[in-house]
């Protein structure tokens, strides 16, 4: 065994695979530009270090269970009149996750709502914050499983805990009156802790035709938009063919 393979083994041990993957590169490299050994040494760091922010980037992503990466540097701003792009951008600071402030995009099916939201918990989660995306049939169909096999305190722990949770397409849905239970405790539980972010196409007082139990949903919506900003969309559908 060569001293490059015994190098080679050891950083795997080690688990430095970024350095081991690019050790013969970066020798040839520092020989042909005479760098010093401590050149050498920050280019191997650094290498490593940047191959574990992306994969650190890549688990948020996939445990983030999102639908597709939207990003707000995409969104169609342009086409879509009905949304501030400061706004968006103030947004895009992050500054309402430290102060636990939640986000509601109200309005009409395809314009854009579930897209910002995805754009922002992007943003939350490369900046280092754990989130989750949702849609709220899946949400409350997990709440009405947890019932069943008595996890549903397993469950509230897990939603409560992420720093970023998105509930997409809040509507019409046929729900017990457990899950609203559960989604309330779920709320109180992440109030004044951590934000979230729900996408809807009613306006809150048309919430309790679905949650039922009107007085459990009159706190609800108090806590909600307690610490909220809420961002009317009133604009075309983005999913129609724009004409030229």
């Amino acid at each position: 065994m060569t001293t490059i393979d015994e190098i080679r083994q050891l950083l795997k041990t080690l688990h430095l695979t970024r350095i081991a993957e690019s050790l013969e590169e970066e020798l040839k490299r520092a020989q042909k530009a005479d760098a010093t050994y401590q050149d050498f040494l920050v280019r191997l760091l650094r290498a490593q270090w940047q191959y574990r922010q992306e994969s650190a980037l890549a688990w948020r992503i996939k445990r983030a269970r999102m639908p597709e990466q939207w990003t707000l540097e995409s969104f169609p701003f342009k086409q879509q009149p009905g949304v501030s792009q400061k706004q968006i951008r103030g947004f895009a600071e992050l500054d309402f996750i430290g102060k636990a402030e939640n986000i509601v995009f109200i309005g009409p099916t395809g314009v854009g709502k579930s897209g910002l939201c995805s754009g922002l918990l992007l943003k939350a989660l490369q900046n280092g914050h754990r989130g989750l995306f949702i849609r709220a049939q899946d949400l409350f169909d997990e709440m009405y499983a947890s019932l069943a096999d008595r996890s549903s305190r397993r469950l509230l722990n897990r939603l409560a805990s992420v720093d970023v949770l998105v509930i997409d397409e809040m509507g019409y849905l046929n729900l017990r009156p457990e899950q609203t239970n559960i989604f309330f405790k779920l709320m109180e539980e992440r109030y004044r802790r951590r934000p979230t972010l729900i996408s809807t196409n009613l306006e809150y007082d048309e919430w309790a035709n679905f949650l039922g139990n009107k007085t459990l949903v009159e706190a609800l919506i108090n806590r909600l938009q307690h610490q909220c900003h809420t961002v009317r969309i009133k604009g075309p559908s983005l999913r129609v063919p724009q004409s030229t």
